[in-house]
């Protein structure tokens, strides 16, 4: 018969691992069709404005699952600079539309094959690290110590030189996407 310290943890287990199932399922099911949506929608806008859900369903699994770190830098970086530089790139360069093709070609096969592979030997890895196996016994579970305000601190001042050279680089970047989008136009 199992000691009543590890049925109480287990039974505090279940009760979080049921409270987050719905949330879990929610966010899931909003992430991966918007994913699915945009690899599959014809038009660029609507393809990286469903990018965009898909980076914040993806910051709202970090966030749920007590990454504050990882979660708040999906949203400030991906969702924040990336998907927005994309947006304002198809924007701006956008002229006529390519033909159209069809949606379903020869070469799905090959690609869908790639990715039943690819995730199948990512979930053999999964499976066969010692994570899951670390994280099946409570004995061993040890929690992250480190907080969004202790990375903030570190940036703001040990890094602050390298964080502001990045944003000049990044500032150039789209200043000369733009320059060259407003070059093309004019011809």
């Amino acid at each position: 018969m199992a000691a009543p310290g590890r049925r109480a943890r287990a039974a505090g287990l279940v009760s979080t691992v049921q409270r987050m199932t719905l949330p879990f399922a929610i966010i899931a099911v909003v992430t991966l069709t918007s994913a699915v949506a945009a690899m599959s929608l014809r038009n660029l806008v609507h393809c990286a404005l469903c990018l965009v859900v898909t980076f914040g369903g993806l910051a709202g699994l970090f966030l749920q699952l007590d990454a504050q770190f990882v979660g708040l830098a999906q949203i400030l970086v991906y969702i924040g600079a990336v998907a927005i530089l994309i947006v304002f790139a198809i924007l701006l360069t956008r002229g006529s539309e390519p033909p159209q093709e069809p949606l379903v070609t020869s070469s799905w096969g090959t690609g869908v094959g790639v990715a039943v592979l690819g995730f199948g030997s990512l979930a053999a890895a999964i499976l066969a690290s010692f994570v899951t196996h670390t994280l099946a016994n409570p004995k061993t579970d040890v929690a992250a110590d480190i907080a969004v305000k202790s990375v903030g601190e570190k940036l703001m001042k040990d890094y602050v030189l390298p964080l502001e050279a990045v944003a000049l680089l990044l500032t150039a970047a789209m200043i000369g996407a733009v320059i060259i989008a407003m070059h093309e136009k004019q011809k």
